[in-house]
């Protein structure tokens, strides 16, 4: 890893991108400060600190990233949020939510997925690692503003249970055209998809009696995620072990959310000369065009230690049959881009 300034870990302060050598730490919420520096591109990473499997949304004129804190299960006990106007610059909101406000959560909070649905925020994540018996699973919480704070919205978790060989984690909320919201999710190597009921208090059986129908495409891991893009529907995930150097994201299309996916190829991996473990990603669109970028966690150069990952975005692109083309990752990342 390159060595520079660490800077911008007090909350609510405006980041200037660059790479940093040691994690942010967690500190207390103050008001918001801003600076005037004048950025011409990202850097990767775009925020200090080790942070993976972001998840990246845009709610009004803010593009936002909320990841897991990367360290060991039993320091993942809160998570951080950052936002920004132009994919440049980034406030930092620390301590979102928390195993103080999830009260069945212990450890293990993984991978958020952040849905706006009327005045309120949905925040969905996997706590406690759980296997077969154990407590813990997917949750939500809910909170007024898209910093937060959230708070624990049913008291316990939303799916606990293992179904079709899926871990409860690495939840994906995606809305259809028609209005209905999807939760996609699974770990271990399989993966579910559920219709979430409108007050995402449980789920609603499908047609045919199933609650949770697997749509596990060929060589699946985890870290699924769901767009529309020209009428087809477009699902990805992560290959490989997160651990290592050959983590890595696929794709498949579908003219439905329930597939059939049948998988195409890879289109983010590590490049030796950048970055390895590339992968657990999402996707922004912005708004009215055609304009796409991925957003995802990577393992700088010379980081043994698993837990050291960091959180970049670079643009991704379709060709002329709708395909996507394999994503270079680099060390720029993508220029200001204002909503």
């Amino acid at each position: 890893m390159k060595n520079f300034l660490l800077l911008g870990v007090l909350p609510g302060l405006l980041l200037a991108p660059a790479a940093f050598a040691q994690p942010a730490k967690p500190a207390a919420k103050s008001k918001a400060s801003t600076t005037t520096a004048a950025t011409a591109a990202a850097g990767n990473p775009i925020f200090p600190g080790w942070y993976a499997d972001p998840e990246a949304v845009i709610f009004g004129q803010q593009y936002w990233v909320y990841p897991t804190y990367s360290a060991p299960f039993d320091q993942q006990v809160f998570m951080d949020a950052f936002s920004s106007p132009d994919l440049v610059h980034w406030t930092k909101h620390p301590r979102i939510v928390d195993t103080t406000s999830i009260r069945w959560a212990r450890r293990a909070m993984w991978a958020p997925a952040v849905v706006q649905k009327g005045k309120q925020y949905f925040l969905f994540f996997g706590a406690n690692d759980v296997h077969e018996g154990e407590v813990g699973g997917i949750g939500v919480a809910v909170a007024d503003r898209p910093e937060g704070p959230f708070k624990d919205y049913l008291g316990k978790p939303l799916i606990g249970n293992i179904h079709n060989g899926a871990q409860p984690i690495d939840q994906f909320v995606f809305q259809d055209k028609d209005g209905q919201y999807y939760m996609i999710y699974g770990g271990w190597s399989h993966c579910n998809i559920a219709r979430l009921k409108p007050d995402f208090t449980g789920f609603l059986p499908f047609p045919d009696g199933q609650t949770f129908k697997e749509i596990t495409p060929q060589s699946y891991v985890e870290g699924p995620i769901m767009f529309r893009r020209a009428g087809k529907y477009y699902f990805m995930w992560s290959e490989g072990g997160w651990a290592g150097p050959d983590y890595s994201v696929a794709y498949a299309v579908a003219d439905s959310p329930l597939g059939p996916f049948q998988r195409v190829g890879k289109i983010l991996q590590q490049d030796p000369q950048v970055a390895t473990g590339a992968g657990h990603h999402s996707v922004i669109q912005v708004p009215g065009k055609d304009e796409w970028y991925i957003v995802y966690h990577r393992r700088p150069l010379g980081e043994t230690d698993m837990n050291h990952r960091v959180t970049c975005i670079d643009r991704l692109y379709f060709d002329a049959q709708g395909r996507i083309q394999p994503v270079k990752i680099t060390k720029e990342g993508v220029a200001k881009r204002g909503l």
